[in-house]
């Protein structure tokens, strides 16, 4: 994985003209997603930078980083805009302003450390200073209601010593889950699974590793591992609300698995702990084990799916507002139920919703 980020990074360094082949370029997959064409080739490039960074990197540093700005918050764009803070140059202080205010996401978890990266008074005297038009917004947001910056220099030390921690300079430092995450970029489907392996081998069988096991299985595609990793998960719940949607979350991951009776018997487990619920119909935990009982029976054949439509019926009349997505599961289900009047019924209920 790092060779190659390698050999790319030691190009772009002989050769600037190479830059533009990582440039951020818009796309559109089969299932109509926007993404960034480039985006696995400039982090290969950004993660070889992690593990060997130096002074004259900075004018690649700094393109990579205003290529990122279209991402929004990704481990990319924080590593490029650490590596970017690294070099402590103030006016850097307008790209980092500019990564932070791309979208919700990053406007919260976009740390204001990172304008903060060349010094407090330092970064505050340069704002202060100049003629830039975000010269007031920005200021506005690296002071106080009393004009006094909100971050210290210690916490700004501190910052800096969480982020090297964060993205360490040796890779033998990385946990697996980053690897995880990198090989998923690449779209290294073996490779990925390898690291999950390798992260859960020998790890005790708690709720936070049931949890993400859960996930990340899911994501490979392998519900039916998934699926035994929710059972288990089942054992620490501890609320009648987190039992619930623990069984409704197995129902589902079942279903995809082609186990559609327990996908059945999860879902009436389900049921019967939410009498256990207080206001369950009105929650959306109530909209998605009603369309996850539309979207069994959608999956199901015969006796079983006319059995769970009229079950999802029965009880999508006690939960009101049901969503455009689980009406269309519910006409799906209708006619594999044998009952195009209630699929018509369903369409027009869903348009309503839509228009």
């Amino acid at each position: 994985m790092l060779d190659t980020g390698r050999e790319e990074l030691d190009r772009m360094r002989r050769l600037p003209a190479a830059w533009p082949e990582l440039r951020h370029e818009a796309a559109t997959d089969e299932d109509g997603d926007d993404y960034d064409r480039n985006a696995a080739k400039r982090a290969q490039v950004l993660w070889a930078l992690q593990y060997d960074r130096r002074p004259g990197d900075l004018p690649l540093v700094r393109w990579l980083a205003e290529q990122e700005v279209f991402q929004g918050l990704t481990e990319e764009t924080k590593l490029a805009g650490y590596l970017l803070a690294e070099f402590r140059q103030v006016d850097d202080v307008w790209l980092q302003w500019e990564i932070k205010g791309v979208d919700y996401d990053t406007w919260c978890g976009y740390d204001v450390e990172f304008l903060f990266a060349a010094g407090i008074q330092e970064t505050i005297d340069f704002v202060r200073a100049s003629a830039h038009p975000e010269r007031d917004a920005v200021l506005g947001h690296l002071l106080d209601e009393e004009g006094q910056p909100i971050v210290s220099e210690q916490e700004l030390a501190d910052w800096f010593e969480h982020r090297r921690s964060y993205f360490p300079a040796d890779p033998a430092d990385e946990d697996e889950i980053t690897w995880l995450d990198r090989a998923r970029l690449l779209d290294d489907q073996a490779l990925a699974r390898h690291w999950l392996d390798r992260w859960a081998d020998g790890r005790p069988r708690d709720r936070d590793t049931l949890t993400l096991l859960r996930h990340r299985l899911a994501e490979f595609g392998s519900y039916a591992e998934a699926a035994a990793a929710q059972r288990e998960l089942l054992a620490f719940t501890r609320t009648a609300w987190e039992s619930a949607a623990g069984w409704r979350s197995l129902a589902g991951l079942e279903r995809r698995a082609g186990d559609l009776d327990a996908s059945w018997a999860a879902l009436r487990e389900c049921r019967r702990v939410l009498d256990d619920v207080s206001g369950w119909t009105g929650a959306g935990l109530g909209h998605s084990y009603v369309e996850e009982l539309f979207r069994l029976a959608a999956d199901a054949d015969g006796e079983l799916a006319r059995v769970v439509f009229t079950e999802a019926e029965h009880q999508s009349r006690a939960v009101s507002g049901l969503p455009p997505a689980t009406l269309e599961a519910a006409a799906e289900a209708a006619g594999k139920a044998g009952d195009p009047a209630r699929a018509a019924h369903y369409r027009a209920l869903g348009q309503a919703r839509i228009g």
